[in-house]
């Protein structure tokens, strides 16, 4: 005679498969939010069954962020109306979790965590710039202790990572009255941060939950500013700082072979008033003076057998643009599938289009641009296996 929770079980194995694609579903629609975001260390291998466990993904994105209006300077530069100019990128993540005992399990991790790329295609904009971008490498080791709680099991998570902050520039800057000059800058710096938090699931029903914060960066980047022309180089620097970020994470199973998860996430990018830069003796600024960001996620996971499963989802995040820039809303929608092989590995295939609304600059007068609505794309393949 079957027990009374064999149905369950048989439900749970499932749809426990199921749930695994929601990672992929939210990163890869987090990848096109506002701010700097990128990528989130995947801390959640800690939660996977499997004494070793790795879990490697490339994420590409094309924002596809473009001009509606961007004056140029009168008698330099042409105006960039209808323009794109965001550039695409990719985004690794890597993740290895290995079970010390039944109760303790580490895992280290790496990814870009956040960045943000413009390129005016060889055209100066009305501040000189011509290219910009800056990226940060983040490596991690967090590590979380297991106990059984009630019906399910509870985790305690922490740890601690660097970052590794990159940023370049291309720009053209008056070296004397009326003599432009190309200029190149290149900057470094790193910063320690640190993780902790708390999940609880019910591998029965396909419950879990989780809470967990992350600190916030600062940066000090020192390096050189070439000016090309002239065959020469003077010092150069930057500060400033990258959010922290409180994500709540949630996910159960709702009928048979079926999964509903949700996100939400709050990062500080109010701390990004400004990046200071100071090439030789003169300063100049990125002005940014942003809201807080808020991310929202939900969707659904469904087991179509034992080796194929899909889900849909659904983010919206909220602008963090105060007039200074043209990062507004974004609505994006990702769809995946998750094939189990026969090797005991996991494949999966995330698909995202992001909505971008349509913005608009106040704080520059008559240089003041705007952005147009339009369609970012993202991609994602993710394997995991276990041992």
């Amino acid at each position: 005679m079957a027990s009374a929770n064999s149905g369950v079980w048989k439900l749970s194995k499932r749809i426990t498969f199921g749930a695994a694609v929601i990672v992929a579903a939210m990163n890869v629609s987090a990848a096109s939010a506002g701010g700097f975001t990128y990528g989130d260390a995947d801390i959640y291998i800690l939660l996977e069954d499997g004494r070793v466990v790795t879990r490697d993904s490339a994420t590409f994105v094309d924002p596809n962020r473009k001009y509606d209006k961007k004056p140029g300077l009168p008698g330099l530069s042409p105006a960039l109306d209808g323009r794109e100019f965001s550039d695409s990128y990719w985004v690794p993540s890597l993740a290895a979790k290995i079970g010390i005992t039944d109760e303790f399990s580490c895992a280290a991790t790496y990814t870009v965590s956040f960045g943000g790329a413009s390129d005016n295609r060889g055209v100066m904009d009305s501040r000189g710039k011509l290219k910009e971008s800056f990226t940060t490498d983040e490596y991690g080791l967090t590590c979380a202790y297991h106990m059984p709680v009630g019906p399910g099991r509870l985790s305690l998570i922490g740890g601690v990572f660097y970052s590794d902050f990159n940023y370049d520039l291309s720009a053209m800057t008056f070296v004397a009255p009326g003599v432009l000059s190309p200029m190149k800058v290149d900057l470094g710096d790193g910063d320690f941060g640190w993780r902790a938090g708390v999940a609880y699931d019910i591998p029965e029903i396909a419950f879990r939950t989780s809470l967990v914060y992350r600190s916030g960066t600062s940066y000090s980047a020192d390096g050189d500013a070439r000016f090309t022309n002239l065959g020469m180089a003077v010092p150069a620097a930057g500060w400033g700082e990258l959010p922290q970020s409180i994500e709540l994470k949630v996910q159960s199973g709702i009928a048979e072979d079926w999964l509903a998860f949700g996100a939400l996430k709050w990062t500080d990018w109010s701390v990004m008033d400004r990046l200071h830069l100071r090439f030789g003796p003169s300063d100049f600024y990125n002005e940014y003076h942003w809201r807080d960001g808020i991310t929202v996620t939900g969707g659904v996971a469904h087991s179509f057998n034992e080796t194929f499963a899909g889900f849909a989802s659904v983010t919206w995040d909220r602008g963090v643009s105060t007039g200074w820039d043209l990062y507004g809303d974004t609505v994006a929608f990702a769809v995946g599938t998750n094939i189990k092989d026969k090797f005991g590995g996991e494949l999966q295939l995330t698909a995202a289009a992001a909505w971008l609304a349509p913005e608009q600059e106040t704080q520059y007068g008559p240089l003041s641009a705007s952005s147009q609505s339009s369609w970012g794309y993202g991609l994602r393949a993710q394997y995991k296996i276990s041992f």
